[in-house]
């Protein structure tokens, strides 16, 4: 009883961790500026259309919710971290959509069963620690029929080499913590859905990077704005050597990725997985 008691606090603690990573610098200024393009892809790809019941799970400021909702989707749109939520509403009502945006944990979502025509989720539910967990719920509050998708950044792409460089300045995770980029691997998320997800269509795609004016410009915004990499520094804010070695190897990180074309480019790798939920 005491070590389930343990387990639950401990739980408890990891996702206030969380919910305070993505709440630091301006996630919603990566999503519109770096990233936008991926939401409409993942709606496009799940076949969102009017009259659908949608659910975005870690939707963030609605990367994915917004371009469901201007489909004509009932969509709701949720996160952990809902400090979020203030730049979606802006960004839903300059879109002129409505939507319901709702606090929620991925691995306990507050709904019944079967209750989404829909369940998505952008570079999102990939970040929920427990991986099995967050799938099984995804695939519960989708109803029989239903349509599933999810867009995750590939272990080998740009992002997921980006993970393993901080990784050697990031705090041990908790016993059973999964790597985020896991979900970007094709076997590993038809490992998660099991049988339960017929008709699975897995690609990896490209998403093409040009908001930067060199490595140092990609650096300087994420250590500005991407969560992740904010909480990293501040981990290694007392230690000037390893600071400095870390600015280096995103810088270098991100030169290996540039198109070497006339201006500084990169190409992220993702993996978009979709399906139709079974019995």
């Amino acid at each position: 009883m005491t070590e389930s008691v343990d387990v639950v606090v401990s739980d408890r603690a990891l996702k206030s961790k969380h919910r305070a990573m993505w709440g630091l610098g301006d996630y919603p200024a990566v999503a519109s500026q770096v990233i936008p393009d991926l939401g409409p892809v993942l709606v496009q790809a799940c076949e969102v259309g009017e009259g659908d019941r949608v659910l975005d799970i870690a939707a963030g400021a609605g990367n994915a919710a917004i371009p469901a909702a201007a489909r004509g989707a009932e969509v709701v749109a949720t996160d952990l971290t809902p400090e979020l939520f203030e730049a979606g509403k802006r960004a839903a009502a300059e879109a002129d959509v409505e939507l319901e945006w709702k606090a929620a944990d991925a691995e306990d979502l507050p709904f019944v069963d079967g209750e989404f025509d829909v369940v998505l989720s952008c570079v999102g539910v990939m970040f929920a620690p427990h991986h099995q967990r967050a799938a099984d719920e995804l695939l519960r509050v989708c109803r029989v029929g239903g349509r599933v998708g999810v867009l995750s950044w590939t272990p080998t792409g740009f992002i997921g080499e980006m993970f393993k460089v901080m990784k050697p300045y990031a705090p041990a995770p908790p016993t059973g913590v999964q790597p985020a980029p896991l979900w970007g691997d094709e076997n590993h998320v038809r490992g998660l859905f099991g049988d339960l997800v017929g008709d699975v269509d897995a690609r990896r795609k490209i998403l093409h990077v040009d908001r930067f004016g060199g490595p140092e410009e990609f650096r300087g915004f994420f250590k500005a704005n991407y969560g992740p990499t904010i909480a990293v520094y501040r981990n290694i804010a007392d230690d000037r050597d390893r600071t400095e070695a870390l600015d280096r190897e995103l810088v270098e990180l991100a030169r290996r990725y540039d198109n070497d074309d006339s201006s500084f480019s990169m190409d992220w790798e993702y993996l978009l997985v979709t399906g139709v939920r079974g019995v």
